[in-house]
């Protein structure tokens, strides 16, 4: 088994708990944008560390950051910050499984923006995955109840939040396989690594920025809800590793696909620990994104 497989699997299954415990600040202690810095604040600090110690006990020296970095790598975290937002902004809108599964998005958009930025192509047999996996989703848009014209169900707040959050984590993706890619030493885990704390470092000085400048209280929440936002943070940095290290090993197009077995892990989660229940017609729609995933994994 490649390692890139084992290394999606482990990085969706820790974004997974992350979501969860964004979920419960978002609807106990914290607004769309603390729990989005809780994420950041909590992990940067841990992830810096663990890679100076890393370089130290495989005697390797951290990578020199070529101007390519910079830009793959900063556009990566700015996009990655709007889709967390979009993402725990979605969690007041529907479900847990049903907000995760629009977020999914990201896989359709990922093959088209890793085509066009690095040119890293699928299949035609990807491709109809792709728009099997698009049905899908548009079942998932469509407004609980069906009343009224199917243009207008459609076009509703979970569905445009659920979209975005697509498209800029697709963005997000390809940055970071760019700037992992970009760097000429270090083994996998150390270009992953790096590539990961210069991020978590740049998002937490943007989102502080933003957060002394519109709404400081909230830096004083996140203070306070430290001990679930410090597992938040903890399960950020194990998840954001593992997929750097996947995006650094394979194309992300391949990483994200693989990646949708995070529906299974968030309908478990919707339904054992938030006790939502799951339409008919929402699980059909996940049932046809699963099978676009299913039919893309065969053609890898």
């Amino acid at each position: 088994m490649d390692a890139w497989i084992p290394i999606t699997i482990a990085a969706a299954a820790a974004q997974t708990l992350r979501f969860m415990l964004q979920k419960h600040l978002k609807s106990t202690a914290l607004t769309t944008t603390g729990a989005t810095f809780a994420r950041f604040v909590y992990s940067a600090p841990l992830v810096a560390l663990l890679v100076l110690l890393y370089a130290q006990v495989s005697s390797q020296s951290l990578p020199v950051m070529p101007g390519a970095f910079w830009a793959y790598a900063l556009i990566g975290g700015l996009t990655q910050i709007l889709a967390t937002m979009c993402v725990v902004a979605l969690f007041a809108e529907r479900n847990f499984a049903v907000g995760i599964t629009f977020k999914k998005t990201e896989v359709i958009q990922t093959a088209i923006v890793s085509y066009l930025v690095l040119g890293e192509g699928v299949s035609r047999a990807g491709l109809l995955a792709v728009v099997l996996g698009f049905v899908g989703v548009v079942i998932l848009s469509d407004a609980p109840g069906g009343v009224g014209r199917i243009w207008t169900r459609l076009m509703n707040r979970a569905a445009g939040l659920g979209l975005l959050s697509g498209v800029f984590f697709a963005i997000s993706a390809v940055g970071y396989r760019g700037a992992s890619t970009s760097l000429a030493s270090g083994d996998v885990a150390l270009r992953a690594g790096f590539t990961l704390a210069v991020v978590t470092a740049s998002q937490t000085l943007a989102m502080l920025t933003w957060l002394v400048w519109r709404d400081r209280a909230q830096i004083i929440a996140v203070a306070r809800a430290w001990r679930i936002a410090g597992l938040v943070g903890l399960a950020s940095m194990v998840g954001s590793f593992c997929w750097f290290a996947a995006f650094t090993l394979k194309n992300a197009a391949y990483v994200n696909t693989l990646g949708q077995v995070e529906l299974i892990f968030s309908i478990a989660a919707s339904v054992l620990f938030f006790r939502e229940r799951i339409s008919g017609r929402e699980l059909l729609g996940m049932t046809i994104l699963m099978a676009s995933i299913l039919l893309l994994v065969l053609f890898i």
